[in-house]
């Protein structure tokens, strides 16, 4: 009789859960993040779902997996815990396209007008917004602002979306997602053509061609309600293709079709269960933001979970 082996990263996860409890620990999960990483995770969401989760927890560390801003943006709600990224490396490139020097100088020439930094960037730059938004309530923070003008940074279609649904004059970064970029409206068209019965959905991280083309633009949590409330049994879904393993999972009885299998994110594939573990052996990468940038990010992102 041939036993087959043991799937190691069964051993791996029990390995964590254990440790986890040792460390008094919780884990934390982007919605694209890696299957296995999900899955060990205590909670799983979106950007704002974790932004708020992050100032519920009562355990003394928080392992990360995500990337650096979202870490950070951890350590800036619970700065007496500890919070901890598996890997340090993972970054986003977006965030990279507005170094806080720039920002700086583009504010001293737009004086007076609100600066609305998306969550994908840096503490620095956090700390030099005047309110911080996610993908999922971008419309309503320009809207609760009462200046007729603002400028959005540092993703110029998610900026673009704004304008949409604002008459405000929205001043845009020239900053844009590389694995969002990847989606194109000639994909969308041809699976719509395979397709026809399938719901469209896409990230506002898209570019405006596509769209255009969807049925409902939303972030990740929201396609993940959206999937389970909505009675389509298709869903072609327009974003990182980290979200297809929860959507198959909450949804067994539904199929959805990634717009394209080019979609990776390689930062946020970066971490493992291996590196979740070793941080949590280790305490490795904890991270660390200095405390006047800190209170200043505090600021922007409060004054945004206060609108939401």
């Amino acid at each position: 009789m041939i036993v087959a082996p043991t799937d190691p990263r069964v051993e791996l996860a029990g390995k964590i859960a254990r440790l986890k409890e040792e460390r008094k620990a919780v884990i934390l999960a982007h919605n694209y993040q890696l299957g296995e990483v999900q899955d060990i995770a205590d909670f799983v969401g979106d950007s704002l779902e974790l932004s708020r989760r992050a100032t519920e927890v009562e355990s003394e560390a928080i392992v990360f997996c995500g990337v650096m801003f979202m870490a950070e943006t951890a350590k800036i709600l619970n700065p007496a815990r500890t919070v901890l990224i598996p890997d340090p490396r993972a970054g986003c490139p977006m965030c990279d396209m507005a170094p806080v020097e720039m920002v700086r100088k583009r504010k001293a020439e737009l004086p007076g007008m609100p600066v609305v930094a998306y969550v994908n960037t840096t503490a620095a730059v956090k700390a030099e917004a005047d309110i911080c938004c996610t993908s999922a309530n971008a419309v309503k923070i320009v809207n609760s602002l009462p200046d007729a003008r603002v400028l959005f940074l540092p993703d110029r279609n998610l900026g673009a979306w704004v304008r949409r649904h604002t008459d405000k004059e929205v001043v845009l970064w020239e900053g844009y997602c590389p694995t969002h970029q990847r989606i194109l409206a000639q994909d969308i068209l041809r699976l719509k053509k395979e397709h026809p019965q399938a719901v469209v959905v896409v990230h506002p991280e898209c570019t405006p061609d596509v769209i255009d083309l969807a049925d409902e633009v939303l972030s990740t949590g929201q396609m993940i309600r959206q999937a389970r409330e909505s009675s389509a049994s298709e869903v072609i879904v327009g974003t990182e293709l980290g979200l297809i393993h929860r959507l198959k999972i909450e949804n067994p009885e539904k199929t959805f079709y990634p717009v394209s299998f080019l979609t990776t994110c390689p930062n946020m594939k970066r971490i493992t269960l291996e590196k979740v573990l070793w941080s949590l052996e280790d305490i490795k990468h904890p991270v660390e933001v200095p405390m006047e940038t800190a209170a200043a990010a505090r600021r922007a992102i409060e004054r945004m979970l206060a609108v939401v």
